[in-house]
């Protein structure tokens, strides 16, 4: 019988939707490298295709191979990631434009600070698209039994990460001249200015 991590990275692989636990809250996860991951996802979630989705890597190394140009933002990318918050970035090579919805221009990137079997998944993949696990309006998810039925019974893999923190990551928008606060959330908004401003 197969693990829940190999059972999750092989949906992913094959075009499947699974749950995922991240740092901050439950997510639905799907492969990021090509249209029918998104496709798959929003059509489970019922989001409109207008909507940018982030895009969910490994870990920093991952990060900056899929998105290269991130490198020369790299001093404010490694000042909050890993970590609870989102970067909208400029993507000038419009990479990974099926998850910009609108704005092929901006790209959201995210790399949580997890470990164990989420980690273990994110590694064999290197990066998924991912939104929280809830129906468009709902609360965030802290634990496998709060994600609605509806979700959890149509997605390929579920992976338990246990009790998370329930609030979803902080988004900010880098793309200007000033920092843009898009949602507050688990990451402190302060702190996060704070690192920033000391890198200008």
């Amino acid at each position: 019988m197969r693990s829940a991590v190999e059972a999750a990275v092989a949906a992913i692989r094959s075009g499947g939707v699974v749950i995922l636990p991240t740092d901050t809250v439950y997510g639905l996860a799907a492969a990021a490298d090509r249209p029918a991951g998104r496709d798959a996802l929003y059509a489970l979630k019922g989001r409109a295709s207008t909507q940018p989705t982030a895009l969910v890597a490994a870990g920093l190394d991952a990060l900056f191979d899929l998105v290269p140009e991130l490198r020369e933002d790299e001093r404010r990318v490694t000042a909050l990631l890993p970590g609870p918050y989102t970067l909208v970035v400029r993507n000038p090579a419009t990479r990974f434009a099926w998850l910009c919805g609108d704005t092929p221009a901006a790209l959201g990137i995210r790399v949580p600070d997890v470990s164990g079997p989420a980690a273990d998944v994110l590694r064999a993949v290197g990066a998924v698209v991912a939104t929280s696990a809830n129906v468009p309006g709902g609360a965030e998810a802290r634990t496998l039994e709060e994600i609605p039925a509806e979700l959890r019974g149509r997605v390929a893999a579920v992976v338990d990460g246990g009790r998370l923190p329930g609030i979803a990551s902080t988004v900010l928008d880098l793309t200007g001249e000033t920092v843009r606060v898009l949602r507050a959330g688990a990451g402190n908004v302060d702190e996060a200015l704070v690192r920033l401003e000391a890198l200008t």
